[in-house]
This record gives C-alpha cells, structure tokens and sequence, in this order.
C-alpha cells in the first residue's frame, strides 16, 4: 500500500534530522558533470553536459562514424523549429532536459501507479485514492496518529492544486512532474517555501526562530555539547539567513535559503559550444558546423572493438 511507503518517507525524514540543514534543505542544480570544463584536456565535461553522464559511456563505445551519425539524428531533434539552425534557445533546452532525465525516470516509475485509467492524465482522486484509499472511507481512524495523515492529505492536495495549472483537478504529465519535484518549478516556488515553513515551524507562528532552525538539524542527546557545525549554523543564522534581523526567518528569506539563485551550467555550456562552433559568428549553428566539431559534442573514445561494438545502440 502506498500509505506504507509515505510512513517510510517520514521515518526516513526522521532519520535525516542528523544531517546539516544545507544538505537537507537546499535545493542546488547540480554541475552538468563531475569532470573539469577544461577543453585543452579534453571534452569529458561536453560529452556529458550534452549527452547526460549516462548516455555520454555509450557514445564512448562508437567509432567515429557511428558517433556522427548518431549526432545528425540528434540535431535534428534539437532544432526544434526545423529552420536548419540550432539557437541558443534551443541548445539550452535540449542540455537542460538531458540532465532533467532522472526526473523522468522517477516520473515514469510512479505514473503507473496512478493513472489508473490509462488515459494519459492523473486526476487528483486517482491519486488521492491510489495514495489514501482504504484509510480515507475510515477517516484515517486505523492510522495511529491520524492527525499527522490528514495534514499529509492537505498538503498533498494543496501541492497538486498548485501543479495543476488550469485548475481542471487533472494532472498532465509535466503537472505530476511539478508535483512531484516543485523544486524544479519557478510556479511552483511558494508551496517548497510554505512546505519548509511548516516543516521546522514547530510553535506555529509561521516563521522560523534560531531554536527551530537548529532543532531541525539536530537534537542532542543527554549532555551532548553542539558540534562545531552547529555553532557555525547559528552563525549563519544569524548574520547571512536573517536578513533584516528580527531574530526569526520569513518566507522570502526561507527562499533565499532554500532556493537560492544560482549558475544556470546548461545556460553557460549551451553558450560555449556555439562559441566555439560557430564559424560564422551568426550566434546559431548548423548541423554541418556542428558535426565539423563533434569530437567537442559527443567524441569517440572507442577501444573495444570486439563485443561492444556489436551491441545494440538505443537512439536518444
């Protein structure tokens, strides 16, 4: 039952009050690759910002000509609007949905659970009743706190009210995805700050004093001092976290904390290949610009012409 598994979440989010709140809380985009953007060296780092990391190893096992055409059938799908070019624009979105691939996959191994009527939408009674069923006809009364779910239920509603952005109580597939990730969502902003507010929010007040912020890290145990992180976490509490000192953190500044603006990499490594790539200087490039670089795009490194090379490729 999936009740089941929200009551692991919660132990699990149990278990995480060890862990610093930086690592808890913020919701940081992570670098298109764990290799150095250094092109005199290699192009490790574009393979993988272009590719996605997981696809960048496939194309390490391809001759030079398997890669180009590959690339070619890639291209194609980039230029979105079938001009002949590929623009910044479109270069962005293609790097930001390869590395938005684990999203999906998480996407596509809960959609089945809930479209239950296989027409291509979750509605929010499929979900609710999907998540709650059994418990729901009760009133949660064979759930030992059931205070505790039918906030659960609240917030989840409010959270997919929030997704669903035409108000019809039916979730498309990039609505669940704000559902179920909001913090890759600029709409979806408000709900992670209001989520995290009352979260560590433990005397209601709707902000978030110096006591909470720490309890929600850590909490000693029997004359246990406060580690030195800690200490520095009050630090910040105080002097970075609590902007117009009032002692307490408001919902702008629980977003600056948890959402903080940050370095668009798909933005940048989509501006670095057309730099580099564009011959003509027209800021947009074509497939023929494009393939004359691919070594910069999705290179070769194949060393293993035997059995690898006889495997069935998947296009992207």
């Amino acid at each position: 039952m999936l009740l089941k598994s929200l009551v692991s979440l919660c132990v699990l989010a149990v278990a995480a009050l060890a862990v610093p709140a930086q690592e808890k809380r913020v919701h940081h985009h992570g670098d298109l690759s764990e290799r150095p953007h250094d092109d005199a060296h290699g192009f490790q780092y574009d393979h993988e910002a272009f590719l996605g990391k997981e696809e960048a190893k496939t194309f390490d096992q391809l001759t030079p000509d398997e890669s180009k055409d590959k690339l070619a059938k890639i291209v194609e799908r980039i230029d979105m609007d079938q001009d002949g070019y590929v623009s910044h624009a479109e270069l962005h979105s293609w790097i930001r949905h390869r590395q938005r691939r684990y999203i999906q996959e998480n996407v596509d191994k809960h959609w089945k659970d809930y479209d239950k009527n296989q027409d291509g939408k979750i509605a929010w009674d499929e979900y609710k009743n999907t998540t709650y069923g059994y418990y729901l006809g009760e009133e949660f009364d064979d759930v030992d706190d059931k205070e505790t779910y039918k906030s659960m239920l609240r917030r989840d509603e409010r959270r997919f009210r929030t997704a669903d952005r035409d108000g019809d109580k039916i979730a498309t597939r990039e609505e669940f995805t704000a559902f179920l990730h909001p913090e890759e969502y600029d709409y979806m902003r408000d709900v992670v700050v209001q989520e995290t507010v009352e979260d560590i929010d433990k005397n209601g007040d709707g902000k978030i004093n110096i006591d909470e912020y720490i309890g929600d890290m850590f909490t000693p145990e029997d004359g246990e001092s406060e580690p030195d992180w800690v200490h520095t976490e009050r630090k910040h509490f105080s002097e970075f976290r609590d902007a117009n000192k009032d002692g307490y953190l408001d919902a702008a500044e629980v977003a600056n904390w948890v959402l903080p603006g940050e370095v668009d990499h798909a933005d940048n490594e989509a501006k670095h290949l057309i730099h580099e790539t564009d011959t003509n200087k027209d800021q947009k490039i074509t497939k023929k610009e494009i393939l004359a670089n691919w070594n910069m795009f999705v290179g070769s490194q194949a060393t293993n012409y035997g059995e690898d090379l006889t495997r069935r490729h998947d296009e992207l």
